[in-house]
């Protein structure tokens, strides 16, 4: 293909491109642009045609340099000459001569200006021409473009030359370019910066042409109608500006103008050159394939750099490069292996693919490991397959079938070497299962192949013959690499199968446990794993035959019943403890069914009826489930019975309580019945089954304390207008007690506690009635006397209940008398001297009510007496209070009365109340014996020396007068003045006495 060129007159156009200004022309010439078809490639460069010279340009080209100078002065001197001869010729003058001179001299001049002007036109077109003769535009060489300037003396940078060079290096960069549909190869910046030196033309002239072929594109863009085309043109556009920055380089911010041409952002251009440079390294790396080796990895690493591609998209790149190249394997190896027509070697097949994978993978690891590893393409190392086709949950599946797959051909020969190991390993982990999916594959597919070996040594005869067992399948797991403790588990299996077949008629006979004991010596299956096995299947077949014989219940315990409990519990080869443990789960489970219904009854006969129903059970059917496999003879007399009775164990225990001080009460005495009742009521129940461990202790006790009241108030039956009725009491139901409390797992302890609770409740019950006022007489004690024996509880316990309800009500009377106030500190004594507890009786904040109400009663009791030691020790010690507080009380008692003594005395002298007066007097005083005090003070003086007459009237001590003396401020000299008025007072009529 040829494309032509269109040559366009544009005199303006290459001034636009060019970064340097240019003379503009005078002359005719002309500058061509060139516009190149919008698609072209460097497989068809387009090239230009040839351009033909006219007029002056054919003669401009047939002259030399030299020529066209010597040629412009003639035709100069030609003109003036001619010029000169015309105008002497027709003007006939000098003058006229010289004018003309002039005129054809300067028309000649312009004339040979202009055959000079054409030369770099014509250049140019020689040029246009030598390219055009060229088969590309890459074979001009910088020799020829001086040599066609240097032919026509032209300057290369004269304008319209120039013009032509630039012309030819932007069709050239055009021609370079792919296509948008195409990618590049790499190599054309490269051929760009050869042809621009090839050239000379200058990096901003340069930059220039590769605007000019960015708007060329832009503008095709804008033609283009439809999207394909438009996205094709911004690919175009795109390699563009990823190649322009590779010719120019660092210099590309500021050569190349792309934001402020075409109005794309630096985001933009980061992602046109980041999408070309991985496009051309993925290339590269699909050039390079699975023969890796230093060399290529170093070719890469120098490609990338050329490509100005960071590391980590390099390494990005050259993962999923590897990538696929493993994947393309694992696709081939399932299509292998899911192939419906694949023949038998298909599995060889695709674990030939896996292995191709492997030792990729393991060059990809040397080669990490290589010293040089610096220099190498970013990436090397192991291959995964995270972010690929297979990264995918819907794939783990297959990768799970062909990890399998490897597994199985690397046991096919019954053994795994090492080196297969670790190349398990590598494959785990290029697939990315987790360790305990492969652990799993491996385990299920060497369980296997661990299961045939170990049938082949049985049935041939190596293993019974080895000498010893545990050596040659120790051997045997170790040449497969297999855990030893899997091993046991698959004996244990292989076991539990065996055991299944034999036992499936129901029991296993002597030829039965011989086989089953080879078979465990062969496989070293230890004894607590071959008493697990028979736990778990002869115990679910003896299980069924035990639930069978409960659910038969007691009425349907036959013969046949008692027949197949023994068959199974003997032919089964169970131990003793197992097939009663078995027989206890499924007796509590029903047990617990009986305790259900007793706790859902709505009063207290229905739950002892359910309670009952549960005793009979036992008796009837769990005692004789227990006899059968024990294997114990049916014929049992009555007598016997009753010894055996007499030997339970629960009453033993109860009988032999400590101290025998509980053994007088009469419930516990019931419960120990005779052997002519125990007879009349058959064979004692079974105690080995109990329910000690299904139920709390508070739940046990409550049921047999529900059962014991049941006992005491026999069956209750309701009448009309809410009235209860006595129907039926039997001391036999203390029997029946005694069974519960073996079925509940009661110690003798448990039961002593509640025969002891319930009859210190009734005790405590019927002695509140009788003591309800809290007096205590001899009728009362004989009384209590007679309810403790007809109870039968202790006479300790009864007088510590006596003793309670006794001090209660006294506590409360003493409450009440210490809160309304009749009760004095002398009562309190008395009382402690009786014994009587006044701690605990009366609380502490009521006692210190009291301290300070008998303190306030000394400080108004009239008398001018205050014993320190009473108040300060012994009152507080009497009420058992803090005599510290007790003394801060009494000083604060003491200074609010001391000044309200005063007060009332004054009030009392007002009153002319003499008595009074001294009273008040002598509560001042006391006050201030507990407290000494400073004088006090009076408004009206007068009425402090008619105090101080008075209380002097009433004769006291004179260590009582001096003090009042003190305290009411009056001086010696007035003291004894009011002692001569008082003895002339005392002859004076009180009528007449004035104040």
């Amino acid at each position: 293909m040829n494309p032509s060129f269109t040559l366009i007159p544009s005199s303006q156009h290459h001034r636009s491109l060019l970064p340097l200004p240019f003379t503009p022309l005078t002359s005719k010439r002309r500058c061509f642009r060139v516009s190149l078809p919008r698609c072209s490639s460097a497989s068809s460069s387009p090239l230009p045609v040839h351009k033909d010279l006219t007029g002056v340009e054919l003669l401009v080209d047939k002259l030399s340099p030299s020529l066209r100078l010597a040629t412009s002065a003639a035709v100069v001197a030609g003109a003036i000459a001619a010029g000169y001869g015309l105008g002497s010729k027709f003007g006939g003058s000098r003058n006229a001569a010289l004018g003309g001179a002039v005129a054809l001299g300067v028309a000649g001049g312009a004339a040979a200006y202009a055959l000079n002007a054409v030369a770099p036109q014509v250049a140019a077109v020689n040029l246009h021409n030598y390219v055009a003769g060229l088969d590309h535009p890459s074979m001009l060489k910088k020799e020829d473009i001086d040599g066609i300037a240097n032919r026509y003396g032209v300057n290369k940078q004269n304008e319209a030359f120039k013009a032509e060079i630039c012309d030819i290096y932007c069709q050239f960069v055009s021609s370079v370019l792919p296509p948008g549909g195409e990618e590049l190869k790499g190599d054309e910046a490269d051929r760009i910066i050869s042809f621009k030196n090839s050239l000379g033309i200058d990096d901003p002239d340069a930059a220039a042409m590769h605007m000019e072929v960015g708007r060329k594109i832009f503008r095709q863009r804008l033609e283009v109608g439809d999207r394909e085309a438009d996205i094709e043109q911004r690919r175009a556009f795109q390699k563009l500006i990823y190649v322009s920055n590779l010719v120019f380089g660092e210099a590309s911010s500021f050569l190349l103008p792309w934001k402020r041409v075409f109005k794309v952002t630096d985001s933009q251009v980061e992602v046109a050159i980041r999408d070309n440079a991985q496009r051309l390294y993925a290339s590269k790396l699909k050039s390079v394939g699975r023969d890796i080796d230093a060399e290529k990895l170093v070719t890469l690493r120098e490609a990338q750099c050329l490509y100005h591609l960071s590391d980590q998209l390099a390494e990005n790149l050259f993962k999923e490069s590897t990538r696929k190249l493993v994947e393309e394997n694992i696709s081939v190896a399932l299509d292998i292996l899911k192939s419906r027509t694949r023949a038998a070697p298909g599995v060889s097949q695709a674990v030939e693919e896996l292995d191709k994978t492997l030792a990729f993978n393991n060059s990809l690891i040397s080669l990490k490991k290589h010293p040089d590893v610096d220099r190498f393409a970013r990436g090397v190392g192991p291959v995964s397959l995270l972010g690929g086709e297979y990264d995918d949950d819907g794939k783990i599946e297959d990768l799970k079938l062909l990890y399998r797959a490897y597994v199985t051909n690397t046991l096919s020969g019954g053994c795994m070497e090492d080196n297969k190991l670790a190349a398990l390993n590598q494959l785990r982990n290029i697939f990315g299962l987790g360790k305990r999916e492969a652990e799993a594959i491996r385990l299920d597919v060497t369980s296997k192949v661990y299961r045939k070996l170990l049938a082949q040594a049985v049935s041939g005869g190596d293993l019974e013959m080895a000498d010893s067992k545990a050596a040659f399948l120790q051997k045997l797991c170790d040449e497969l690499h297999f855990d030893p403790q899997k091993a046991s588990e698959i004996h244990e299996e292989i076991y539990r199968q065996k055991l299944q077949q034999l036992v499936a008629d129901g029991e296993l006979s002597e030829e039965d446990v011989s086989a089953l004991l080879r078979l465990r010596v062969m496989l070293c299956i230890p004894q607590h794993s071959v008493e697990a096995a028979h736990s778990d299947i002869c115990g679910s077949l003896f299980e069924k035959v035990v639930n069978d014989a409960i659910a038969s219940g007691v009425d349907g315990y036959d013969a046949d019943i008692k027949k197949s409990v023994r068959k199974a519990a003997y032919g089964l080869r169970l131990t003793r403890e197992t097939a009663m443990s078995i027989a206890s789960k499924a007796v509590r489970k029903i047990f617990i069914n009986y305790i259900k219904r007793a706790r859902a009854a709505g009063n207290r006969t229905e739950s002892a009826k359910e309670l009952k129903k549960m005793i009979a059970f036992n008796t009837l059917v769990v005692t004789e489930l227990l006899k059968d496999i024990k294997g114990e003879s049916a014929d049992v007399s009555a007598g016997e019975s009753a010894d055996v009775s007499d030997e339970d164990p629960v009453k033993e225990d109860v009988t032999q309580t400590e101290d025998e001080e509980w053994d007088s009460l009469q419930t516990l005495e019931k419960i120990r019945p005779n052997k002519e009742l125990v007879a009349k009521l058959g064979n004692p129940g079974q105690t080995e089954i109990t329910l000690k461990d299904d139920l709390p202790e508070r739940d046990r006790t409550d049921l047999y304390k529900t059962y014991l009241l049941f006992c005491l108030t026999g069956e209750v039956t309701r009448v009309p207008f809410g009235a209860q009725i006595t129907t039926k009491k039997d001391d036999s139901e203390y029997v029946f007690l005694n069974q519960l409390g073996g079925i509940l797992g009661l110690s003798s302890k448990e039961i002593v506690e509640v025969h002891k609770s319930l009859a210190e409740q009734a005790f405590r019950q019927q002695a509140e009635v009788i003591l309800a006022d809290g007096q205590l007489t001899k009728a009362r004690v004989e009384q209590l006397n007679s309810l403790q024996k007809q109870v039968g509880l202790p006479q300790e316990y009864a007088q510590k209940i006596i003793k309670s309800i006794t001090t209660t009500k006294m506590a409360a009377a003493l409450e009440t008398a210490v809160t309304q106030g009749r009760l004095s500190i002398k009562q309190i004594r008395e009382l402690k001297e009786a014994n009587v507890e006044i701690d605990s009786m009366v609380s502490e904040n009521l006692r210190e009510t009291l301290f300070k109400k008998t303190v306030d009663d000394i400080f108004s009791s009239g008398t001018g007496d205050f014993d320190e030691e009473e108040v300060f020790e012994k009152i507080p010690s009497d009420l058992n209070i803090n005599k510290g507080r007790a003394r801060g009380v009494v000083c604060e008692l003491a200074q609010t009365r001391l000044s309200n003594s005063l007060i009332q005395a004054v009030a009392l002298l007002r009153q002319r109340n003499h008595e009074g007066v001294v009273s008040s007097l002598n509560d001042m005083l006391s006050c201030d014996k507990a407290v000494p005090s400073q004088p006090l003070s009076w408004e009206v003086p007068e009425e402090l020396a008619d105090l101080y007459t008075i209380y002097m009237k009433s004769n006291p001590t004179p260590e009582k007068l001096s003090r009042l003396q003190y305290l009411l401020g009056i001086n010696d000299s007035t003291a004894a003045a009011l002692r001569e008025t008082g003895e002339l007072l005392n002859n004076t009529s009180e009528e007449e006495f004035i104040f």
